[in-house]
């Protein structure tokens, strides 16, 4: 069922059919071989209504979408990009700095990947070509800031797999904190590093655009202070208990509006525009959400979980090899497959394998499941830099149209896909680095 899901994904109908139209295949399939029963089917209404459309978590996930697109629509990036160029300026490696550090930002306050890829390529990719930054590095740069948004809170991600996993997304916010600034801190390590032994590569930048008759503490205001806002209104909502992760959504998508008014960029259309973006994206993933629920049943009812189970048990492996297995697994996967379908239909799967796994005091028993799915994040973060569907090079592929071959991305994702296997491989290794931070804060 696995194998033909894989072979299906590779004809090109959207992922929301081919989860659906497999699961209804097999169902057929098994109820003539005596293994399935067809009107089990009837409860998989039943599944989506209770596990999707009326999940009270899920709604945050419409606002997060909406708050990303405003933001990146009404010029709050433009300004953020433009005052961090002018506070780096004589910094080695400044420019790709500033687009790290941006990248991290907008990752605080917006979370949607794509937006926040094309966003980072069409403001700074042809400043840094004009600059004589190498291609590689650039497109590196780009695509690896720009995927941040998919582990620093708030993610739409920690919000699937909350409800996934039975796991506050409180936890998964909090948890996520200190991994991904670790994330962020090796990019900007590795770029300080490049632009001292190879200078040629990353060249300072001398001089900044500024507009005219703007002071840098003007410039402070208006392109580095709002968003900040923004990122303290959200996470600390959420990390003081102030609000639910729900509740900081609502806010989240009413400061994005109050910040493109504040910018001078709101209107009607920019509204309508937004809110018809947001509708596409919240059914793309919903729908998506509907043929997973389908599949994951189908895929359960044929035996599909015991037979993952059975097989690890036979292996007899111990049990820091059996997350080191099940985090070579994800990802491999995350060559062929997208994080949305990783996470809905092998986190289910995997589930009852780690709450069985033991790693004495270096990880309470309660929290392995809180360990396990910030790990798991970090892992599924690749997936948007390795071909041949990382999403993220398909996106600065379109955007940088023009300025980059594909072979130049391929080229600059290397080493960005070797930090971020660095950092989880320290996650794995120091769970503190996952678990102080929520046990700090009474989580």
């Amino acid at each position: 069922m696995l194998a033909f899901l894989v072979l299906v994904l590779f004809s090109g109908f959207p992922v929301a059919f081919c989860l659906a139209g497999v699961g209804l295949v097999f169902a057929l399939v098994g109820g003539m071989l005596d293994l399935f029963v067809p009107a089990q089917l009837f409860l998989v209404v039943s599944r989506i209504w209770g596990s999707i459309a009326d999940n009270l978590v899920l709604v945050a996930i419409p606002m997060f979408i909406f708050m990303g697109i405003m933001l990146e629509r009404s010029g709050v990036a433009r300004h953020l990009l433009e005052i961090l160029s002018v506070l780096l300026r004589r910094v080695p490696g400044g420019l790709a700095l500033s687009v790290v550090l941006m990248g991290t930002i907008m990752a605080a306050t917006t979370g949607i990947v794509g937006a926040s890829v094309v966003m980072l390529a069409l403001l700074a990719l042809p400043v840094m070509m004009e600059r004589g930054y190498d291609k590689g590095i650039t497109s590196g740069v780009i695509a690896a800031s720009g995927t941040l948004g998919i582990l620093i809170p708030p993610s739409i991600m920690l919000v699937i797999m909350g409800d996934l996993l039975a796991i506050p997304v409180g936890d998964l916010f909090t948890g996520a904190v200190i991994p991904g600034f670790l994330l962020s801190g090796l990019y900007l390590v590795y770029i300080v590093v490049m632009a001292i032994l190879k200078p040629d590569r990353l060249p300072r930048l001398e001089k900044a655009p500024m507009a005219d008759g703007q002071s840098l503490i003007g410039l402070i205001i208006r392109g580095f202070v709002p968003p900040t806002a923004l990122v303290v209104l959200v996470l600390g909502s959420i990390i003081c208990g102030f609000a639910t992760p729900t509740e900081a959504a609502g806010v989240g998508a009413f400061g994005a509006t109050v910040l493109a008014v504040f910018n001078r960029t709101f209107s009607l259309k920019l509204l309508k525009d937004v809110v018809q973006s947001t509708a596409l994206t919240n059914a793309m993933i919903f729908g998506i959400f509907c043929g997973a629920t389908l599949f994951s049943y189908v895929f359960r009812e044929l035996g599909g979980d015991d037979a993952i189970v059975h097989v690890i048990e036979l292996l007899d492996l111990h049990d820091w090899t059996l997350l080191f297995l099940l985090m070579g697994i994800i990802f491999l996967l995350g060559f062929v497959f997208d994080w949305l379908e990783i996470t809905l239909i092998i986190l289910p799967v995997f589930r009852p394998i780690v709450m069985e796994l033991d790693f004495g005091d270096a990880v309470p028993k309660d929290r392995i499941l809180l360990w396990f799915a910030i790990a798991v994040a970090v892992n599924l973060q690749t997936s948007y830099l390795t071909p041949p569907f990382g999403p993220a090079l398909f996106y600065l592929r379109q955007a940088g149209q023009g300025y980059l071959t594909l072979g130049d991305i391929y080229k600059g994702i290397i080493p960005f896909t070797l930090l971020q296997l660095t950092g989880l491989l320290l996650c794995l290794l120091v769970p503190a680095l996952v678990l102080w931070l929520p046990t700090y804060l009474g989580y």
